[in-house]
């Protein structure tokens, strides 16, 4: 299987898992407790946006090599600007929808916040990506990234990509220590000085979350441009670093489930509790990403490679899930099943308002349903692979 068909593949499975922990049912529901968000600091968002870096580096580095910078640099441009249309579109699907159902500023209101009321303003807060309602914070962030990588992955191309990642270590350090505050203040008192209103609202700080989307970038760009060799660098003979990260992996397990279980000691839980800020993707969410991220790696490219027999299990295993139909089919179609799952959602929050409270049954029912319904833009995309293309109308 060719390695962009197992990046599809796991951005399917992350797409997946958004769905499953995005729905909103009264009560709660069991089904969501059952993912890989509930053993650590990893969760599915990190990794959405790692591969949307790798696969960026990788394709757009790749035309760079062969075709020069303006060329690659237009494409990324043209890419950035039909995520903003789709980002649009999901924020006036939803408003539109607002407007016809019944009683959805009750139940929307949390997720909308003034964007629920018919006030203009935050609509054109929202268009510039000011105001972003929840679940369609992750497109903003990926624009904001695509329209500054080109310069970046050209530096890659060139050599240069030491630069890269020093500049996104130095900025994710900036955020940790606060420096981004007066950015934020600056930002706020300007849109005060226009609107006497909050209109400035994310769940991810771009200038923090950057150093996942520049970390695949960087990697994506050695890959395409041949300066890093993977066999070499995840040899199944090499198992100190696997190891290290299973260690990473395995505290950031125990930890989060003391917190689950209740079961940390206090003086530990307040000082670990400092750390654990997801919005600012503090040291938590970076370390345990890393450890993860390169465990799954070397587990996928090293494992089927490996002597010991469990490894080799496991690196087929983990191989055999990213390769599954469904999951490739959904990675293919990334941005538009990313799309339609923040209007389900939305919709589904609105028929859990209106027809729950559901049973645990039912919960379970409605969810596997959503997952597999994410299948229809993908498959609608597809449609003459599968129907073949339909013969145009002879002109007259």
């Amino acid at each position: 299987m060719r390695r962009l068909e197992i990046l599809d593949g796991m951005r399917g499975y992350f797409l997946v898992f958004m769905m499953l922990n995005h729905l909103s049912f009264a009560g709660g529901y069991l089904l969501v407790k059952f993912n890989h968000g509930e053993l650590g600091y990893v969760q599915d968002a990190q990794g959405f946006v790692f591969l949307s870096g790798l696969l960026v580096g990788m394709v757009y580095a790749n035309r760079m090599r062969k075709q020069g910078y303006a060329a690659g640099a237009l494409k990324v441009r043209k890419r950035a600007f039909e995520l903003y249309r789709y980002a649009i579109g999901c924020i006036a699907t939803i408003v539109i929808l607002g407007m016809l159902l019944k009683g959805s500023q009750t139940y929307w209101e949390p997720w909308l916040w003034d964007l629920s009321k018919p006030d203009p303003f935050f609509a054109v807060a929202a268009a510039l990506l000011l105001y972003q309602p929840t679940y369609m914070d992750i497109l903003p962030q990926y624009i904001v990234y695509l329209l500054v990588s080109p310069p970046l992955i050209w530096l890659c191309v060139t050599g240069h990509w030491r630069a890269v990642v020093a500049m996104s270590a130095i900025l994710w350090l900036a955020v940790q220590v606060g420096l981004n505050y007066p950015l934020a203040d600056g930002i706020r008192a300007f849109l005060a000085w226009l609107y006497d209103g909050d209109t400035f609202r994310t769940a991810f700080n771009v200038l923090a979350w950057q150093i996942v989307f520049m970390s695949g970038l960087v990697l994506g760009a050695l890959t395409a441009t041949g300066q890093i060799d993977w066999k070499k660098a995840m040899d199944p003979q090499r198992t100190v670093w696997a190891w290290t990260a299973l260690a990473g992996v395995l505290i950031f397990m125990a930890i989060r489930l003391g917190f689950t279980f209740k079961i940390m000691p206090e003086d530990m839980a307040k000082q670990f509790a400092g750390l654990d800020d997801r919005v600012e993707f503090s040291f938590i969410y970076l370390a345990n990403f890393a450890a993860t991220g390169y465990l799954v790696a070397w587990t996928v490219m090293a494992g089927p490679r490996s002597e010991n027999a469990v490894v080799r299990a496991l690196g087929n295993g983990l191989s055999l899930v990213f390769s599954l139909s469904f999951l490739r089919l959904l990675g293919r179609h990334s941005l538009q099943v990313y799309s339609f799952h923040v209007i389900l959602v939305y919709l589904l929050k609105a028929f859990d308002y209106h027809h729950g409270p559901f049973t645990e049954w039912s919960k379970t029912a409605i969810a596997l349903t959503a997952v597999a319904s994410l299948a229809i833009p993908a498959l609608y995309r597809e449609r003459d692979r599968f129907f073949g293309k339909r013969e145009a109308p002879a002109k007259a």
